[in-house]
């Protein structure tokens, strides 16, 4: 038996991440960027205003004030899109729209709220007429965003391995890649073993138990961004075992479920051997997923997670979560762990780590963690109430109510709450 450390290490250094394809960018969002993006212009490509208002020179507006304003002639009436057709003077100025380029001559824009128009409004021609009231002394560069404040030609804007978001679909319009490289999604092949499982519309009769475990690791898969294939359910013997086993070879991994204790019919570490498997380990020192083997079908990551619904959910989020992110080209893998406070005491043995179902909360800048009722391997009710597991290594004993843990969440539930926190 192996440590969880061991385990994830000999696994992580069989993972190699898949191939690349070329997608649009709307399909990229959630997928891993290929490549290294660079800027070839400038953003903003020229200066321009930041807000509705007078570009001026500044000179002009010395000493402005509510109560002796710099009064102004307007030349022109400049919308976002065009291009100013006059050069600011001295005691001009053109009235100016938000993202429309910096005449020449002007220095600053001040915003509309500290001025006040005169006369004729400036015309939608561009004629510009009329004069404007100036309210306060302007400063050089004032409501104006230079060329390039964002990025240059050249730089890096996005880097290869990242994680592909909303932010990121933005960036890559704004320097104008319509199309990029991005690491292939794994497809993950899902067999449920066992001669007591039925599928969810079968009838249930005495004895049997319906398959949830490959629905919910298909959907682990996904939530990473992986591709899950059913597989479906294997029975207890050999020959479908192999024939689903082999199947499964068309994907880029395989993760079955059941078949890897020590029972008379857990065939599933005997079948990957006779199927050219090198295996790598079957048992690893954690509470719950002690029976767990993984191992090499020609290039082919397996693993066989435990039958008990939560030990193979503690399993994958252990094992196969970092593993098929690797694959994906994720450079971050990892789940970052939360310090908290245990709300209540928790027997343990200094013999294995142990992954606790709990329930974490935050008041007042400090986390709190309650560990649930129903710990057993089963209780996949506990799994649903859970928004984290509480890791607690080999070598810890009992730990007291007040202890410091380290907690992983399963969700995003700690992001969203019934109100806002402003």
């Amino acid at each position: 038996m192996i440590s969880v450390e061991t385990a994830l290490e000999i696994i992580l250094n069989e993972i190699k991440p898949l191939g690349k394809e070329r997608v649009s960018i709307l399909s990229a969002l959630g997928r891993v960027l290929g490549e290294d993006i660079s800027a070839h212009i400038d953003n903003p490509p020229w200066d321009n205003s930041a807000m509705d208002g007078y570009a001026v020179r500044t000179a002009d507006t010395s000493e402005a004030s509510k109560d002796r304003p710099a009064i102004l002639k307007i030349i022109e009436d400049l919308p976002a899109g065009y291009t100013a057709k006059k050069d600011i003077k001295k005691g001009e100025a053109i009235r100016i729209m938000t993202g429309a380029p910096i005449p020449n001559g002007a220095d600053a824009v001040v915003m509309v709220e500290d001025t006040e128009l005169q006369g004729q409004e400036a015309s939608a021609s561009g004629a510009g007429k009329g004069q404007v009231k100036i309210f306060r002394e302007a400063k050089v560069g004032d409501n104006i965003r230079k060329a390039g404040e964002d990025f240059k030609k050249g730089d890096i804007v996005l880097r290869k391995g990242g994680l592909i978001r909303p932010a990121e679909i933005g960036m890559l319009a704004a320097v104008g890649k319509s199309n990029i490289y991005v690491y292939q999604r794994p497809k993950v092949a899902v067999l449920s073993t066992g001669d007591e499982l039925v599928e969810i519309d079968e009838t249930l009769t005495h004895g049997k138990i319906i398959n949830s475990n490959s629905y919910s690791i298909s959907a682990q898969a996904q939530a990473c961004g992986a591709i899950p294939i059913q597989l479906g359910i294997a029975r207890d013997n050999k020959k479908d075992l192999k024939e689903k086993l082999t199947y499964g070879l068309t994907a880029d991994c395989i993760i079955s479920s059941g078949g890897v204790s020590v029972g008379d019919f857990d065939f599933v570490k005997d079948v990957l051997k006779e199927m050219g498997s090198e295996m790598r380990f079957w048992k690893v020192a954690m509470k719950p997923g002690k029976p767990l083997a993984f191992g090499i079908i020609g290039d082919k990551p397996a693993f066989g997670l435990p039958g008990n619904p939560i030990s193979s959910m503690v399993a994958f989020e252990q094992f196969a979560r970092p593993a098929i992110l690797k694959m994906m080209g994720r450079a971050d893998i990892f789940k970052r762990p939360i310090p908290a406070l245990l709300t209540r005491p928790i027997k343990k043995k200094p013999d294995r780590m142990h992954f606790v179902r709990a329930v974490i909360e935050e008041e007042k800048g400090q986390f709190y963690v309650t560990p649930l009722e129903g710990q057993g391997s089963g209780i996949l009710s506990s799994m649903v109430k859970a928004n984290c597991l509480i890791i607690l290594p080999e070598n810890v004993k009992d730990m007291e109510k007040g202890s410091t843990v380290k907690v992983h969440t399963l969700d995003q539930s700690l992001l969203y709450q019934d109100k806002p926190g402003y």
